[in-house]
C-alpha cells in the first residue's frame, strides 16, 4: 500500500495521497459511527462555524474513546503501518483522532496553519491522515503546501479559539512568532497541493505541513472525514507554554507522562513496529 515513492513524495513535499487503501466495509462503519457522534457530540465538540442560513462546520475529536467501530479502526485499519512507513520510523503510536462534519453548501475554510505546533508533542516524524467519507472534488479538499513541513520559522498560528468562542482552545504563541505568510492572497506564489477523492483515499501529511481549506461545498454535497494523527520515533510529550489545542497536558500526566517522553500507555498506545 505504500511505495518507495510515496515514501519519498512524503519525505519531500510532506504530503502524498494514496488511493483505494481503506476498504469501503470500514467507510459505511465509520459514517454510522460519525452520525451517532453528531447526535451524541462529546465534551471536545466545537462549533467552528455558522452561517446565516444555519450551514454548519462542526469538529469533535477523541471519539475513538466512545465508540467501538472508531477504537476498531485505529487498532485494525492499515492507517498504523502507513503511517509508520511513510515517516520512515520503527513504530507508530496513536496520538488522537479528530472528526469533521460540514452542512451541504458550506463556503468556510479553515484557516492555514501547521498541526504539531499546537500539539502536545514536538517532533517531525508525525502524520496526519485526512479521509473523507463522502466523495470530495478538488476545489472542496484539504489543501497542503507542498514542502512547507521543511519551513523553520516559528509562525504566529490562527488561533482557533476566535472561532469556537471557547477559553479551552486559546492559544497565543507570543511575540517570538512571525507573521504567518499569506497564503491565501499569494496563491501563486506557492505549490499548493489538492485532490479529487472518493471514498477509501486518504491523504497523508506531515503535522508541520501548512494545510487549510476543505470548505466551498456544493449545495447537494456535504463533508464527512475521519482524521487519524499518529507519532514516530523522535516524537516527545511537551506541554507549551502558548497553550495547545487540543490540550492533553492533564490527561499525559494522569498516565504518568512528562515533557521528554515518547508517547505511550493505552492513551497513546504503540499500534505498529516494523518487524525486524
Amino acid at each position: 500500500m505504500v511505495t518507495a515513492d510515496d515514501i519519498k513524495t512524503f519525505s519531500t513535499d510532506g504530503v502524498v495521497c494514496l488511493r483505494g487503501v481503506i476498504g469501503l466495509d470500514w467507510i459505511e462503519r465509520l459514517k454510522g459511527g460519525v452520525e451517532h457522534t453528531l447526535a451524541n457530540p462529546t465534551e471536545r465538540s466545537r462549533l467552528w462555524h455558522r452561517d446565516e442560513q444555519g450551514r454548519e462546520s462542526r469538529y469533535d475529536s477523541q471519539v475513538w474513546r466512545t465508540q467501538e467501530v472508531y477504537r476498531d479502526f485505529v487498532f485494525e485499519s492499515p492507517l498504523a503501518e502507513i503511517a509508520g512507513r511513510l515517516m520512515q520510523s520503527s513504530r507508530a503510536n496513536f496520538f488522537f483522532d479528530a472528526m469533521f462534519a460540514r452542512s451541504p453548501g458550506t463556503g468556510f475554510r479553515t484557516p492555514f496553519h501547521q498541526d504539531e505546533p499546537f500539539w502536545s508533542i514536538e517532533g517531525f516524524q508525525t502524520c496526519s491522515s485526512w479521509m473523507p467519507l463522502v466523495p470530495v472534488s478538488k476545489k472542496s479538499c484539504l489543501e497542503i503546501v507542498k514542502g512547507s513541513h521543511r519551513w523553520t520559522e516559528y509562525f504566529d498560528q490562527a488561533n482557533f479559539g476566535d472561532l469556537t468562542g471557547d477559553e479551552r482552545d486559546q492559544v497565543d504563541f507570543g511575540d517570538d512568532a512571525v507573521p504567518f505568510p499569506d497564503i491565501e492572497g499569494n496563491r501563486a506564489d506557492y505549490d499548493i497541493a489538492s485532490f479529487d477523492m472518493e471514498p477509501g483515499d486518504v491523504i497523508c501529511f506531515n503535522g508541520r505541513s501548512v494545510h487549510g481549506g476543505s470548505g466551498n461545498l456544493p449545495e447537494d454535497r456535504e463533508l464527512r472525514v475521519f482524521n487519524t494523527k499518529w507519532a514516530g520515533d523522535d516524537a516527545r510529550v511537551v506541554f507549551r507554554k502558548t497553550g495547545m489545542d487540543p490540550d492533553h497536558e492533564q490527561a499525559m500526566t494522569e498516565v504518568g507522562l512528562r515533557p521528554g517522553d515518547r508517547l505511550g500507555t493505552d492513551l497513546y498506545p504503540e499500534v505498529w513496529r516494523q518487524s525486524a
